[in-house]
């Protein structure tokens, strides 16, 4: 096999890994919990969930797109670094957070915050291997991770508190992350890491964290806020039903990630990306549907296997939240077009269309209850994705780059 096609699977595979391991994580968290259990620990995976896209925006899109072979050893030092410093800064104040809630809620927020460096470190990985051209181990680091949480969730008494089921499922990052840094070595040895082009205006990063703050991290956000003013049962089954969808997250953000290289690099200019970027947008939607009709069509007693108590309430939801996987397959592919093509341009797209879906989710369940709430969410990810491809069909035509004197 040649080195390129074993990059090719071993990324898919790694994805693959990725993906089982969260899905897997929510599965057993919602059959060792009850209902109620299940929402505080929900309460807290979603903003293990937020903190980790911020960390993906800010460090590993920049270090993804670094074009300098030179430079990537001390690049992938620094982004180690800056993720340790960064998450054990936000893990301190999450452990603060968590006392002064005090409660079951508060000692998951605690537990969260104690390991928050471990797992936020040890998904950062996959970044530096990326842009390292190395995702066989990444591959290598991620099976260990998935093996060892399904070892250490799997062996929880029923009825475990959500704090448990958060510390252990931290700690059994500790072997990958182990892996991991030994694995990326070889790459940075004699490099010096810098951690001040971070913390510089204008750094890269901080117009992807925008980005995501206003698109993901926006409906996250209020999914959370759905258990301040309503109840979290609310948020149990609308993470229930997304938790079904966890291998189309990884999908989609890995498309976000790791593509935009690949097709920085495609010979055939703009009409090559688009073709490209269109194809994989309906495959992405395909998948969507496929993934919907296949849990839709899910017997109640297997449904039940996977999410207990709380698989009632998030059935519901299914048709609607189907519906929102399938279009951001198409909204994905179209902020990709823009990313790789004209950079600034998605932040406006973002901004204005991850806003009013926060509203319509809002709405949705004021009007509704949790059903409008996600059918609020799916129309809102319509919405974004038609603006992201009308967007990219009005880009101006690239200028040629001037021809020398002769």
């Amino acid at each position: 096999m040649s080195r390129g096609r074993l990059a090719a699977v071993s990324s898919v595979l790694d994805q693959a890994a990725s993906s089982a391991t969260n899905i897997l994580v929510l599965v057993l968290a919602a059959r060792l919990s009850s209902a109620a259990g299940f929402a505080a620990f929900s309460m807290v995976y979603v903003t293990f969930t937020v903190l980790l896209g911020l960390s993906m925006a800010y460090v590993g899109q920049h270090l993804v797109l670094e074009k300098s072979g030179e430079r990537l050893g001390a690049a992938c030092r620094s982004a180690v670094g800056f993720t340790a410093a960064a998450s054990a800064s936000a893990g301190a104040v999450l452990a603060v957070v968590g006392l002064l809630l005090g409660g079951a809620g508060g000692r998951a927020f605690l537990a969260l915050g104690l390991v928050l460096p471990l797992v936020l470190v040890q998904d950062g990985l996959r970044y530096c291997f990326s842009a390292l051209r190395a995702p066989e181990r990444a591959l290598a680091a991620d099976a260990l991770r998935l093996v060892c949480v399904v070892a250490a969730l799997a062996v929880q008494p029923s009825g475990a508190s959500a704090g448990r089921l958060v510390l252990v499922w931290g700690l059994s990052a500790l072997p990958a992350l182990g892996l991991g840094l030994w694995l990326l070595g070889p790459y940075v040895r004699g490099a010096r890491a810098d951690l001040r082009p971070y913390l510089r205006r204008g750094h890269l990063g901080q117009r992807f964290v925008v980005e995501f703050a206003v698109g993901n991290g926006s409906s996250q956000l209020a999914v959370l806020g759905l258990g301040v003013f309503a109840t979290p049962l609310a948020v149990g089954a609308l993470r229930g039903a997304s938790t079904l969808f966890g291998p189309l997250n990884v999908l989609f953000n890995s498309a976000n990630s790791f593509a935009p290289p690949v097709l920085s690099r495609l010979g055939g200019g703009r009409r090559a990306v688009v073709r490209v970027t269109a194809a994989l947008g309906l495959l992405l939607a395909g998948v969507g549907a496929g993934w919907a009709a296949v849990l839709y069509l899910l017997p109640d007693r297997l449904g039940r296997e996977l999410l207990g108590d709380t698989w009632t309430s998030a059935a519901a939801l299914l048709p609607a939240t189907g519906a929102q996987y399938a279009v951001m397959g198409l909204g994905t592919a179209g902020l990709l077009t823009l990313r790789v093509l004209a950079p600034k341009a998605t932040l406006s797209v973002q901004v204005v269309f991850s806003l009013l879906s926060v509203v319509l989710l809002l709405g949705g369940y004021a009007v509704w209850g949790p059903l409008g709430a996600a059918w609020g969410l799916a129309a809102g990810s319509a919405l974004k994705a038609t603006a992201a491809w009308h967007r990219a069909a009005k880009l101006p035509p690239p200028v040629p780059a001037p021809v020398p004197a002769p």
